[in-house]
């Protein structure tokens, strides 16, 4: 059973409206777990809208997709939640990291929602900033840090509650080349050491170069894929 699967997959904002618009166009899809896939096409090809869906942040409007053999479609907001916080570590392109947390308080926040007693989230928070190489900037704030040492705090929060699927939509698309670099071998590494199956949605033919799989959208369809 695949990890992760898209069948006949549609998803169309304002249906039935004059504004109607189709993202996605009958997505077939299985990626399997501790797979490293990156998902490239033009602005507007539904990248983003795929992402999401996969992530439980949105639900498809026709068709069906299933995380770890479960239907998202049939789960309420509480249930797709319980998903999210025990299975997939989203890093955004814009880091999102609270500016009034610590790097260490700001990768222990999912495990506040995972029920983790505090001694443990701080063990583990430790443990995860050293893993990314920030043991030292624990008690740095958001503002005190680089671009690439906030990515790699909300790399460390993605990984907090151990969850078997990545999701980064344009992790290095805020960040100087070398930094850019540094985020993509760490994010891969994770793939290969951790077995943590990584989706990576990217403009840049380098990043989809250092995935096993690309799969290349366009005006929401699936036209291509190359594997390795």
């Amino acid at each position: 059973m695949p990890l992760i699967e898209c069948r006949n997959v549609y998803k169309v904002y304002n249906p039935g409206r004059s504004s109607e618009f189709e993202a996605l166009r009958n997505i077939n899809l299985k990626i399997e777990k501790g797979e490293s896939v990156a998902i490239m096409g033009p602005s507007g090809s539904g990248k983003s809208t795929l992402l999401h869906l996969i992530g439980c942040l949105d639900k498809p409007t026709k068709g069906k997709v299933f995380i770890d053999g479960i239907d998202i479609s049939t789960l309420d907001e509480n249930e797709l939640a319980r998903i999210r916080r025990e299975k997939i570590g989203f890093v955004f392109q814009f880091f999102f990291l609270f500016p009034t947390l610590t790097a260490l308080e700001n990768v222990m926040l999912p495990m506040i929602f995972a029920g983790i007693p505090k001694r443990e989230r701080i063990k583990r928070a430790n443990y995860l900033l050293k893993l990314v190489g920030l043991e030292k900037f624990s008690h740095h704030y958001p503002q005190e840090l680089s671009g690439g040492q906030r990515q790699k705090v909300a790399i460390a929060r993605a990984i907090a509650n151990n969850p078997q699927i990545i999701l980064a939509d344009e992790p290095t698309g805020n960040l100087d080349s070398k930094s850019g670099k540094e985020i993509l071998d760490l994010l891969l590494r994770l793939n290969k050491e951790k077995k943590v199956t990584l989706i990576i949605v990217t403009h840049e033919k380098f990043i989809a170069s250092r995935a096993k799989r690309i799969i290349f959208l366009k005006d929401g369809r699936i036209i291509r894929e190359v594997r390795k």
